[in-house]
């Protein structure tokens, strides 16, 4: 890729600050600079986003398509959304399609697949009783040969996160999987604040979808809830679409949580994400896509019907969170929660992937390395 400059902005965010009337330079698909402009000629540039969850998109779920052909299929989907960098999700499914997702994750990313920063095992190793949309049948403790599975895979694939319930692996298993370099995000569990502590100090460094099939915060027994939030190490990821999380209560987390950690935006995006499904299959169950929502026939929520832009803007308009923090929410604080070197800032040495946005934050362009998003020619 050859050295170029950005269109002329009248704000740009870095990943921390605003530059007023700026343009990023870039070389080799990398950061280099931002230099002042003169007359503007789009209102912002900011980091592409960076999704931590993301189980399929634009027609294409990865549990019904595990191979680099969905993947390529999937980051393209969210490419044209906003979303640049991606950690593909498997929802709890077999120990075969399990490492069918791992290889499948290791051949994109040795084919060197734009946007897929690595791979989320959202499962099996869950307590059924906070199952949610995943299916029960399939569901079980982790054993050693999984254990193996995932630690023997785990450097081929980029970034890997595995979420699990106490309920359903040990401390001990925790400890080995952090050792290994597999981060370790706690979910779909009904466990104490005080177990959940013990996992956190064993190595697990996150929890998958804040309030969402977890145990919620009582003033004597405070659950995974409550723990996640007073755990400085800790970083969570919210469902900010109206639906999965009250308004009241995403505000009091995101006032209430304690740092260096953070809470940052996840899609949960199925396949109906930049598409026009109206149905989608999950463990040959039918969800049903309808007023914002994905169902289960049962009114089970399953996953999200919407894009992180959308989670991004609702933030803004609903939550009415200052810009600059809903766009660390979306980008730097993900990005810094699964150390994805590069990607969710704007500085120098970073990726040049960003996004180009109007005052009503509607997405006008994406750049990738520095390149507009399908064309030839760098911006």
């Amino acid at each position: 890729m050859r050295a170029g400059v950005s269109p002329v902005a009248r704000r740009v965010f870095d990943g921390w600050n605003w530059h007023e009337n700026a343009a990023l330079t870039h070389a080799g698909g990398k950061v280099t600079g931002v230099i002042p402009g003169a007359t503007a000629e789009v209102e912002m540039i900011v980091p592409g986003l960076v999704d931590l969850q993301v189980n399929g998109g634009g027609g294409v779920q990865f549990n019904d398509t595990t191979s680099a052909a969905g993947l390529a299929a999937i980051c393209a989907a969210h490419r044209a959304l906003g979303t640049t960098s991606i950690l593909a999700t498997l929802i709890t499914d077999t120990a075969e399609k399990t490492s069918e997702a791992l290889t499948a994750c290791a051949e994109a990313r040795a084919a060197g697949q734009v946007g897929l920063a690595g791979l989320h095992l959202e499962g099996p190793h869950l307590d059924p009783r906070r199952k949610g949309t995943h299916a029960e049948e399939l569901v079980r403790p982790m054993e050693e040969a999984d254990l193996q599975r995932i630690l023997a895979a785990g450097g081929n694939c980029g970034h890997l996160l595995v979420t699990l319930a106490p309920e359903a692996a040990t401390v001990e298993q925790v400890a080995r999987l952090a050792a290994g370099g597999v981060q370790v995000s706690l979910g779909h569990s009904d466990c104490s604040a005080e177990t959940a502590a013990g996992y956190f100090a064993a190595g697990a460094s996150m929890a998958t979808h804040l309030f969402n099939a977890m145990s919620q915060m009582g003033h004597r027994a405070p659950g995974l809830v409550g723990a996640v939030l007073d755990t400085g190490s800790v970083s969570c990821g919210l469902i900010a679409d109206g639906h999965h999380v009250s308004d009241v209560a995403m505000r009091v987390a995101l006032r209430g949580k304690r740092g260096p950690g953070h809470v940052f935006l996840v899609s949960d995006a199925m396949a109906a994400t930049g598409s026009e499904l109206t149905e989608l299959t999950l463990n040959g169950r039918t969800i049903y896509r309808a007023g914002g929502r994905l169902t289960l026939a049962n009114g089970t929520l399953a996953g999200a019907d919407i894009s992180m832009l959308e989670a991004l803007r609702y933030c803004v308009t609903t939550l009415n969170l200052p810009l600059d923090e809903a766009l660390r929410m979306a980008t730097l604080y993900p990005a810094q929660a699964a150390g994805l070197a590069g990607v969710g800032r704007l500085t120098e040495g970073a990726q040049a992937d960003f996004l180009v946005l109007d005052q009503d934050l509607g997405l006008q362009g994406v750049w990738i390395g520095g390149s507009r998003s399908g064309d030839e020619e760098a911006a």
